[in-house]
């Protein structure tokens, strides 16, 4: 730590309550932020700035110019050449804190890698946008008695809530099973206030510094509970349920993936996601040479993408593969089938 009493960090030790015992904790802390667009980003700037010591970054997306109004590691030019968020957001990061190490992932967050990815880390805080990667990042906390910080954000309202195993409520007892999607609104439909993000986020990093600098005592214990266009907050008690499946009865299928997905509509993209495809084990160049005859492709270090007349195929390395164009699983399977013969 630097001694100067003017060092990055001195208007944080002089916060009383963390002080220098605290700030030690937080530089040596290692935390895994799962999403990194509206919530991930500005989480992952607030962490960063606060001096934790390693921060490992897992995005599936890539920037839009409609992500610009509220996920602010981001640039045109990011939206421009589609960089993954994971890569663009640690280079942006890396030019706010080069002391510390940032680890990013371009990858989707599933049952057979939450133990790779989340490994050595003490804290996982949540950037994502669905509920599916929430349930699975739950099982592998409760199992692990790892603490991790909720946040959800939609329209001018949020929500967090710090899930402590073994003595909060977890977020299974929130939401015991997954809800239908069609009941659910999202960004598309109900659109997003950048300030609501940003409070969100905040409070979210408020949370993970209680917990990464030794003053776990002080984490909230109720759900918060923000409008910001109606200018209200609460706070809810959210007691364990025993019959909870995950805290209570100790079952965790999304992590052994016996409950899973195969596609997933991407919020905000007009877009399916598909997690594997035949050719998983090849590598970018090998995938692209396939797509040429079909037409003109692009190409970056993390994936190939082709546009086939309405649609857009986006394959990443390791085979995820992202159809833009509909919302409907069995529309753009039967087109990856037409055209890929998968």
């Amino acid at each position: 730590m630097n001694a100067s009493p003017e060092h990055r960090y001195s208007r944080q030790e002089r916060f009383a309550p963390l002080g220098p015992e605290g700030q030690q904790r937080i530089e040596a802390a290692r935390v895994l932020v799962v999403g990194c667009g509206a919530l991930g980003s500005m989480l992952a700037e607030r962490l960063v700035r606060s001096g934790v010591g390693m921060l490992r970054l897992v995005d599936r997306d890539w920037v839009e110019l409609s992500n610009l109004q509220r996920q602010t590691l981001f640039t045109e030019r990011d939206a421009r050449e589609a960089r993954p968020k994971a890569a663009a957001a640690a280079e942006m990061l890396g030019e706010i804190n080069s002391q510390i190490t940032i680890e990013p992932h371009v990858e989707d967050v599933a049952f057979d890698n939450i133990e790779g990815l989340a490994a050595g880390c003490e804290l996982i805080v949540d950037g994502t946008d669905n509920f599916e990667t929430r349930f699975l990042v739950n099982d592998y906390c409760v199992k692990n008695n790892v603490p991790w910080v909720h946040g959800g954000c939609l329209g001018a309202s949020g929500q967090v809530l710090t899930i402590l195993p073994g003595e909060t409520a977890c977020f299974r007892c929130l939401v015991p099973d997954l809800p239908p999607r069609e009941a659910l609104q999202t960004c598309d439909t109900a659109g997003v206030l950048g300030p609501a993000v940003g409070m969100i986020a905040c409070l979210q990093a408020a949370e993970a510094l209680k917990i990464l600098s030794g003053h776990r005592a002080q984490a909230c214990r109720k759900l918060m509970v923000i409008d910001s266009w109606h200018t209200d907050l609460r706070l809810i008690g959210l007691a364990r349920q025993p019959h909870c499946p995950a805290c209570g009865q100790h079952k965790f299928p999304f992590l052994t993936g016996e409950i899973r997905t195969e596609a997933t509509v991407l919020c905000g993209k007009n877009a399916v996601q598909f997690s594997s495809q035949e050719w998983s084990g090849e590598t970018l160049e090998q995938i692209a040479s396939k797509l040429s005859p079909l037409g003109n492709f692009t190409q970056n270090a993390f994936f190939v993408r082709i546009g086939l007349g309405e649609y857009t195929l986006t394959i990443f390395r390791g085979g995820r593969t992202v159809v833009e164009g509909t919302t409907s699983a069995p529309e753009a399977k039967s087109l990856l089938a037409r055209t890929l013969g998968s």
